[in-house]
């Protein structure tokens, strides 16, 4: 099967549309068109339905989709391999990391990194934990930053640090001077949350599952910094790592009567290949990590 066809449906596939699809591969309109018609003739299937706006995949062409992927990621990995081989790095690391370690923990690393590593480049992804997941599984991250729980079995991870996650008030706020916090009380005020998809958001919706509770969220933001304005002004309080308030004033945090810890781990795919810039990112994120 030629692999150029397979690049050429799978950026169709992405798409839904031949216009855009051959835009972004820089070939014709009806070169694309012909290349996923052979491809469908020597295969004997239908691969897309056609309409005059946008294709999308038959059932067939959803089995492919997911071949062509591991296909492609086995070539990309390959190339890279011999390339290493030949002295060459691939120079770049791409990481991906939820929005409160991106904030607070990966700064200062990344900069260390970068002044013993000047050459190697760093395209730093912030997205949720389930979004990092799926990115790494489909190789379009290197290296990500997730929960140590319900770990796909295709991911690899090491142990990074652990973090407990607290109450986060206003100095206003009436629950500012206790030493914890219920979850019945802190579920009984108005929340600001992140959206589904951070592990913030996900440990907020377990805990209500787990004690049957139900969570007043006023305010939904994927913005650190708004979320913490709106707890200083004493609109909403929410629930953050410790690591977060030990850098931020004039938020208190509260831990809660039943502790919440969490453990965070670097990921990456076992079956993938990780390129020297990638080991050699691991290994001084868990230098720093010791110290």
């Amino acid at each position: 099967m030629d692999t150029r066809l397979l690049i050429y449906f799978t950026q169709l596939a992405q798409t839904k549309n031949f216009t855009r699809a051959a835009e972004q591969l820089h070939i014709a309109q009806p070169a694309l068109s012909v290349a996923i018609k052979k491809l469908e003739q020597q295969l004997d299937l239908t691969l897309f339905y056609r309409n005059e706006r946008k294709v999308s995949l038959t059932q067939e062409g959803e089995v492919l989709l997911i071949h062509a992927k591991q296909i492609l990621q086995k070539i990309d990995d390959a190339t890279l391999a011999m390339k290493e081989l030949r002295g060459l790095e691939k120079g770049e690391v791409r990481l991906g990391v939820p929005s409160m370690l991106g904030s607070y923990f990966f700064p200062q690393i990344l900069m260390g990194f970068k002044s013993h590593y000047p050459n190697l480049k760093l395209t730093i992804v912030e997205a949720g934990t389930q979004s990092i997941r799926q990115m790494l599984v489909e190789g379009e991250l290197d290296l990500g930053v997730i929960i140590n729980h319900n770990v796909p079995s295709s991911l690899q991870i090491e142990h990074l640090l652990r973090s407990q996650m607290v109450a986060v008030v206003s100095e206003q706020h009436e629950f500012a001077t206790q030493k914890s916090i219920t979850f019945d009380d802190f579920f009984g005020q108005e929340l600001v949350a992140f959206k589904p998809g951070y592990f913030h958001r996900e440990i907020l919706d377990h805990i209500c599952e787990q004690h049957h509770l139900t969570a007043n969220i006023s305010f939904e933001t994927n913005l650190l910094p708004m979320i913490l304005q709106i707890i200083r002004h004493d609109f909403a309080i929410t629930s953050l790592l410790e690591l977060v308030t030990d850098h931020e004033s004039n938020v208190i945090p509260i831990p809660f009567a039943e502790p919440i810890h969490l453990d965070l781990a670097m990921a990456w795919r076992k079956q993938g290949y990780l390129s020297l810039a990638d080991r050699t990112f691991i290994e001084y994120v868990k230098q720093q990590c010791q110290q």
